[in-house]
């Protein structure tokens, strides 16, 4: 299965992936966990994104897809994978869709967390003071949720008109938010049975 999850930050899609992952035994491909681990082990290519995530701002499309390329080529990749914090802006998005075609795979579905930026903005607020991450500070969230208005959400609806799009109540309890996706993949699962 092949699933990509689209949202807002706080919206807990990487917690919903984490969950995804390990119930279909597929990778969860976070570009954000990548870029962490890559600046915690001072890798060039954490050298060059620390500053860039730390000020709340996007990574360059063509670093991001070229990681992107490499984690989907990975042998644990074959059966599937979910998605999370890839594509972020219609450039992403149309080279996702080049790479996966070029690679004869299709997403699934896109699970769209819906959130309001107040409740986004407080569970970030608690995120930095649980875990400290910088790229959690008030400015960093502010621009970050600005970036993602401006340049995310017309990623969702370049995927609501593909007809793959599934929104997801990302404000209820964690368990109530994965019930919902449940629910969803089983029915698109029947759809694509019948």
């Amino acid at each position: 299965m092949n699933l990509l999850v689209l949202g807002p930050q706080g919206s807990g899609k990487g917690t919903q992936a984490t969950r995804l992952s390990e119930a279909y035994g597929i990778p969860h491909v976070s570009t954000g966990e990548m870029f962490r681990s890559a600046i915690e082990a001072g890798t060039e290519l954490g050298r060059r994104v620390e500053p860039i995530l730390a000020s709340g701002e996007l990574v360059p499309d063509d670093l991001t897809i070229q990681l992107i390329r490499e984690r989907l080529a990975e042998s644990d990749a074959e059966r599937g994978f979910v998605l999370d914090g890839f594509p972020r802006n219609l450039a992403q998005a149309g080279a996702l869709d080049a790479m996966l075609a070029e690679i004869d795979r299709g997403l699934d579905a896109v699970l769209f967390f819906d959130i309001s930026d107040d409740v986004a903005v407080e569970r970030l607020q608690g995120r930095a003071r649980r875990e400290g991450r910088e790229d959690d500070a008030p400015e960093a969230i502010a621009r970050r949720l600005e970036l993602y208005h401006a340049q995310t959400e017309p990623v969702v609806e370049r995927y609501r008109a593909s007809g793959k799009l599934v929104p997801i109540h990302a404000e209820r309890t964690i368990g109530q938010v994965a019930g919902e996706i449940v629910e969803a993949l089983e029915l698109l699962d029947e759809e694509a049975i019948a």
